[in-house]
């Protein structure tokens, strides 16, 4: 009887199975044609963004929608996959691409708490998912995700499959893959993880979001944990190594563009020239970009623009907070806090500061991070009339007031503000044009206008070498006498109005050589200079040297720089008087290749000494070394002599009523221009001129790339000679020895000397 009994159920059960595979079977008919191709997977093709670096490889930018760098399978260390295997698939090199055992296990956790709450997703599946499908959760998703995964593991490796998903995941903060997870969150790459790092990276792909350590770090504390538990429950890490990663402190970095060289104005000019040439695959093909520019450089002259900017905004006093938070609306806690400095981002060591309380003796201000700060004594000397009760309502330091503050050279804090003045400094090697540092204003992320390629700006007194080395060509020499004294011009001649220039200290000396008058900057005399050998001849010699002939109008305040150039052009221009003649255009970029290392382009390098490149005689380029010299020795730029070198060369320049300050200077090995202005233009102050505000920047930066690079001086070229010409009551040393084209020698001459070697130069002039 019980035999009848059970025969009937039996047959029930045995009808619905062979019903339920015949519509599984169907189904199966109807998804399989459906399924998309693996393609994508057996040719995989990441997403990887355009990097920027500098000559000796260090990382300077990164573009792309997706932040990934690609990796082996090889390449990822144990720990980290052992780390990916406890938090997302034990069974992953055991089951097929969906583990049943994990299925069951789910659907009892499941329906034991009472809703879904564990899933079953293998990694896999997880590729499939991200691959080809979209993230709804309906079962027939999950039943195209099942497919998919049989279909991959029959098409892959094992290690392919968990090489892809390790590249691919998405892990929060732009990072896609685990080596990119690792330097974004961590600042290292995969090899340099401890378990504790590896296990935090392991929870992110459950949720990125809810388990990012930046946004959520309470919760991806809690994920961590889970994981590194689960590597013990699985023996991947033995007691004593789960209790260490415990205990490991995880430094987590908040600034995910953190990279080791301020060269922000590089990489986007590198970026907008790849974006010219690549339009389509820019920030997806992997370029990798090597630019001329070296780390040690870049590092010295943004150490310089900001120090030299941030001590002329000292000079002009402190202008007051930067903003305010009504006291009374202000509340309590590192939210609110946080909240009020919500538009005042950090600009590397100026750090914005909330003030909680202020008096004369004291400033006790909260920065990012939570750290209460308690400024007094020196600190405070800056802002001491902001401090005051004599200060005006909006200049006031009080509670709710938003203001700078930095470390001074002993660790102590003190306030400090923003400059509202921006500058530019670009050096470049003149003998091939390798530009060596680029910075282009004093915070990309507040200015991202690039002041070396893009500010035209009047050259002042810094354009007057080019005025001169025209005049060597119309047979004027460094001993021609030239009458410094007041000039009228008619408006005709200055294509405007009557003008009456003067010298930029008011004084007159008379009668002096032209190499004096040089070095002392003298604007009488410059202009004197330009009427001999006329506008237009002027205006076409100096396209010779890179520029523009319709920024430079034939009129006589040529002579003083009203024209208009760019820091890079005025690199460019200098470095041919550096090579003896010779203008050699600067590059930026080295070298480009793929993400597989193949090279794509190479910059082809034309050098100096090839005479296709040749724009002035080498007499001329010689001459006017010279004279440049004496600028520096003991002239207008006499403090640069405070390197102790006897072979750097330049000329300052000061626009009319100290709007712009220049310094363009160079050693035979490098060239260098510093620029101090207003975006807007406006007066920089009563004696800022380019030798007070644009030269320190130059001084810092060759103070700290040009130790151990020996003198290097000019050889005599042919044609040349070098005579004594007395000149007594003139205002140069009587007697001094000069030097000539041999065809514009002197009737009067002294000895001729026929000097060749630097040595000799250097030992009879310097």
């Amino acid at each position: 009887m019980w035999l009848r009994w059970l025969a009937f159920p039996l047959a029930l059960l045995c009808g619905v199975a062979v019903l339920g595979a015949a519509v599984g079977a169907f189904v199966l008919l109807l998804a399989l044609p459906n399924l998309p191709s693996i393609e994508a997977l057996t040719d995989y093709q990441p997403k990887i963004p355009l990097r920027v670096y500098t000559a000796d490889g260090v990382l300077i930018g990164e573009f792309g929608e997706e932040r990934r760098s690609v990796v082996r399978i090889e390449e990822v260390p144990a720990i980290m996959k052992k780390a990916i295997l406890a938090a997302e698939d034990e069974r992953f090199y055991q089951h097929t691409g969906v583990d049943y055992l994990g299925v069951l296990r789910a659907a009892y956790s499941n329906l034991a708490s009472g809703g879904k709450r564990q899933g079953a997703s293998t990694i896999t599946m997880q590729v499939a998912r991200n691959f080809f499908l979209s993230s709804e959760k309906t079962l027939t998703r999950k039943l195209y995700e099942a497919l998919l995964a049989f279909k991959i593991e029959a098409s892959l490796a094992k290690d392919q499959i968990l090489e892809i998903y390790i590249n691919q995941i998405y892990l929060g903060q732009r990072a896609y893959g685990f080596a990119a997870a690792a330097q974004t969150y961590f600042g290292k790459t995969l090899a340099q993880l401890n378990a504790a790092e590896a296990a935090m990276l392991a929870g992110l792909p459950k949720a990125p979001s809810s388990f990012n350590p930046v946004v959520n770090p309470g919760r991806a504390k809690q994920r961590q944990l889970y994981v590194l538990r689960r590597m013990g429950e699985l023996g991947y890490l033995s007691e004593e190594q789960l209790a260490e990663a415990h205990k490991a402190p995880l430094a987590v970095k908040r600034d995910i563009d953190d990279f080791k060289v301020h060269a922000e104005y590089v990489a986007e000019m590198v970026r907008q020239m790849l974006h010219e040439r690549y339009p389509e695959a820019v920030y997806s093909r992997g370029f990798r970009v090597y630019t001329t520019v070296v780390k040690a450089d870049q590092e010295a002259a943004y150490a310089a623009v900001r120090r030299g900017l941030l001590d002329y905004d000292r000079r002009h006093g402190y202008r007051g907070p930067e903003g305010y938070v009504d006291a009374n609306e202000l509340g309590e806690g590192e939210d609110a806090y946080e909240e009020a400095l919500a538009d005042h981002a950090d600009s590397d060591d100026l750090l914005a500061a909330l003030v909680l309380a202020a008096s004369p003796a004291e400033v006790r201000a909260w920065r990012r991070g939570g750290e209460v700060v308690s400024i007094s004594g020196e600190g405070l000397k800056f802002a001491a009339r902001a401090l005051g009760d004599k200060a005006l309502p909006n200049k006031r330091i009080r509670r709710g007031a938003v203001i700078r503050i930095a470390r001074d050279d002993r660790g102590r804090w003190q306030i400090q503000q923003l400059p509202e003045v921006e500058g530019a400094f670009v050096s470049l090697h003149p003998q091939d044009g390798a530009v060596r540092a680029l910075v282009g204003g004093f915070d990309f992320q507040r200015n991202k206008y690039n002041h070396v390629t893009q500010a035209w700006r009047q050259p002042g007194s810094s354009f007057k070498p080019f005025i001169y080395s025209a005049s060597l060509e119309k047979g004027f020499t460094p001993a021609t006498v030239i009458n410094d004294a007041p000039v009228v011009v008619d408006a005709a001649l200055t294509g405007g109005q009557v003008w009456e220039p003067k010298n930029y200290d008011g004084k007159y000396e008379g009668p002096m050589r032209m190499r004096t008058a040089l070095a002392k900057s003298k604007n009488m005399v410059s202009i004197r200079i330009l009427q001999a050998i006329g506008t237009q001849y002027a205006q076409d010699y100096v396209t010779r040297f890179g520029f523009d002939a319709d920024k430079h109008p034939p009129y006589l305040t040529l002579a003083l720089g009203a024209g208009s150039v760019t820091p890079w052009q005025m690199a460019r221009a200098y470095s041919v008087f550096a090579t003896g003649g010779y203008r050699v255009e600067p590059y930026l970029i080295s070298k480009i290749v793929d993400d597989r290392g193949n090279v794509l382009a190479q910059a082809q390098v034309r050098q100096a000494g090839d005479e296709s490149l040749r724009v002035i005689d080498p007499r001329n380029a010689f001459v006017m070394d010279s004279m440049l010299h004496d600028v520096v020795r003991h002239g207008t730029a006499a403090r640069a002599m405070s390197l102790g070198r006897h072979d750097l060369a330049g000329k300052t320049g000061t626009t009319n009523d100290f709007v712009d300050a220049w310094f363009a200077g160079y050693h035979p090995m490098l060239a260098g221009v510093a620029w101090v202005g207003f975006d807007q233009p406006r007066r920089l102050g009563g004696g800022e001129t380019g030798s007070a505000a644009a030269l320190p920047i130059w001084i810092n930066y060759m103070a700290r790339v040009l130790p151990g690079v020996p003198e290097i001086f000019m050889t005599l070229p042919e044609g040349i000679v070098r005579a004594t010409v007395g000149d007594s009551g003139l205002q140069s040393p009587e007697g001094r020895a000069e030097f000539f084209y041999r065809e514009n020698l002197p009737p009067e001459q002294g000895a001729v000397s026929t000097l060749r070697s630097p040595e000799e130069i250097k030992n009879q002039l310097y």
